[in-house]
This record gives structure tokens, C-alpha cells and sequence, in this order.
């Protein structure tokens, strides 16, 4: 809960800040003239920013379980469940969060963590990832993802996603009016947005939007780095949280849905908007700090 506190405040804090910034650079009283109420944008980037990010975390359990085929399991089915479930319950003891549903889900060698809190959450390892990889393997990749866990990656994931959508939705409202403004300042019988404003938006909230995703993308790559050093702290040694990876390096990674990816053991194409660092130089951050 304080995370999802964190996460509240740190949206108002943004958006008072937004608006001082646009009262002291005189923005507001060129908005209020263009016949755009700031308070009124503020308050609408503030619900789109903040609201369309906590309804993706509170989400994410059961969109990531329908969404990935995730089958949940207690450890009273076969003993390779028994074990999966006894090594999440292993690793959250010593992390201190309450223990994680466990699932397995069908597919190439991948794993993820999602949900909105640390003692609620889930830990769950596709079918590829169990039948290509050792036990010591697999139990590295749990406390990857146990780490992540830990570490509120989930709510600080989106704490980051909110504040940049946030930004989106003022900014390209703003620069909207401006370009509409610009175009019919000698239309002194027009009121309202014309099209100026609604294309102008449409366009920067896509552009924007993309350079928000690369920021969520680099955040996301650290964080990446901090759970495999938790893993291998989890484990006491590095060496099977570099072996695991290495195998990974080798294997064609399961795509994991848009929700989830940030949050698997790999994946993500393209070196911007990769949500994960590349396996060599995750390998290289172990075998230097760990």
C-alpha cells in the first residue's frame, strides 16, 4: 500500500507541478483565452495518467493468467510442482512477502511476476523454461522473478508508466491549442478546438507516446539488472543466475503479452524499447557486482 500511496502522490505532484510551471511561463492565460480551462486539463491528464495505469496493476493478475494460459498450482500434483511451489515459497520466506500464487503456462522457456501487491502476488514458469533448463537453472529464475517481486517492481513499473502518461495527455493538449490557435488567429468567429487541435493531439500523443515507452523501456532494463542480483542473493552464489541466462542467450524466449513483458525473464526487440538489457551484459553486471 505505501508504493500505491507513492504512486498517488507522486501524480498529484506532477500535476501541481505542471500547473506552476504553466502559470509562472503565463500558459494558462494563453489557454484560458484559447477557451481551454487549465484546471480542467490538469485534472484530465491527472484521471488518464494515474487512472489508466492503477486499472492495468489491479488487473494484471487475472488478465496475465487468461492472457499467458496460466494453470495454477498448490504442489499437490506431481513432484515437479510439488517442487516449483516449495521453491517460491523458499524465496518469498527470505524475502519477506507473503507467498505468490504459483502457475505454469504453455510455451517457450519464459517466466514473469505481476500483480498489484507484494504479499498478493504471482510467480509463474512456462512449460519450455521447466523441460530446457536445469533445477538450479530454474530455481535462479524464480528468484528473479521472486526478486522483482520484492523490489515492487510491479507498482513502481507503473508509477513510471502513469507519470509519463501524464505528461502525454497535458503536453499534447497544450501544443494542440497552440498549433489551432496559430491557424485561426484570423478567424475571429471560430470557438471551440477545430481541427487543428484534434489533429495536432492525435499526432503528438503517438509521437510522445513513444518516447515515453523508451523511457519506461530504460527503467525497465535496471530494473532488470537489480532482480538478477536479488536472485543470486536469493540463491547465496551468482553462478546459476549466469547460467540461466546464458541458456536463454542460446534460446528463442517466449513472447510474453504487452502487460507482462516488463516483468519476464526475457524479452523485447529493439534496443529502445527493449524492456530487458541484453543477456550479455546482464551476464557482465553479475560477474562484476554479485
Amino acid at each position: 500500500m505505501k508504493r500505491i500511496a507513492l504512486f498517488l502522490l507522486t501524480n498529484v505532484a506532477v500535476v501541481v507541478v505542471l500547473g506552476i510551471v504553466a502559470s509562472l511561463l503565463g500558459v494558462n492565460r494563453f489557454l484560458t483565452a484559447s477557451g481551454l480551462n487549465l484546471g480542467a486539463l490538469l485534472g484530465f491528464a491527472f484521471i488518464m495518467g494515474f487512472g489508466g495505469a492503477i486499472i492495468s496493476l489491479l488487473i494484471s493478475k487475472p488478465v496475465a493468467k487468461w492472457s499467458a494460459g496460466v494453470q495454477i498450482i498448490d504442489g499437490t500434483g506431481s513432484a515437479d510442482e510439488a517442487w516449483i511451489v516449495e521453491t517460491v515459497r523458499k524465496f518469498a520466506d527470505k524475502a519477506g512477502i507473503g507467498m505468490p500464487e504459483v502457475g505454469i503456462f504453455p510455451g517457450d522457456p519464459n517466466a514473469f511476476a505481476t500483480g498489484a501487491f507484494k504479499n498478493n502476488a504471482l510467480v509463474a514458469v512456462s512449460t519450455g523454461l521447466l523441460q530446457g533448463m536445469t533445477r538450479e537453472e530454474v530455481e535462479a529464475v524464480i528468484g528473479h522473478e521472486v526478486a522483482h517481486i520484492a523490489n515492487g517492481d510491479m507498482v513502481t513499473m507503473t508509477l513510471i508508466q502513469g507519470v509519463m502518461n501524464t505528461f502525454v495527455v497535458f503536453l499534447s493538449r497544450v501544443i494542440g491549442y497552440a498549433v489551432d490557435s496559430f491557424l485561426r488567429k484570423n478567424d475571429e468567429n471560430s470557438s471551440g478546438p477545430g481541427i487543428g487541435y484534434y489533429a495536432t493531439t492525435i499526432v503528438l500523443d503517438i509521437l510522445l507516446g513513444f518516447l515515453a515507452s523508451m523511457i519506461v523501456a530504460w527503467f525497465s532494463r535496471q530494473r532488470e539488472f537489480r532482480a538478477d542480483a536479488g536472485a543470486a542473493q536469493l540463491m547465496g552464489r551468482k553462478q546459476p543466475m549466469i547460467n540461466a541466462l546464458a541458456r536463454l542467450g542460446g534460446a528463442h524466449p517466449a513472447e510474453l503479452p504487452k502487460n507482462m513483458a516488463a516483468l519476464g525473464i526475457a524479452g523485447g526487440i529493439g534496443k529502445l524499447f527493449s524492456t530487458h538489457p541484453p543477456i550479455e551484459e546482464r551476464i557482465a553486471a553479475l560477474q562484476t557486482n554479485a
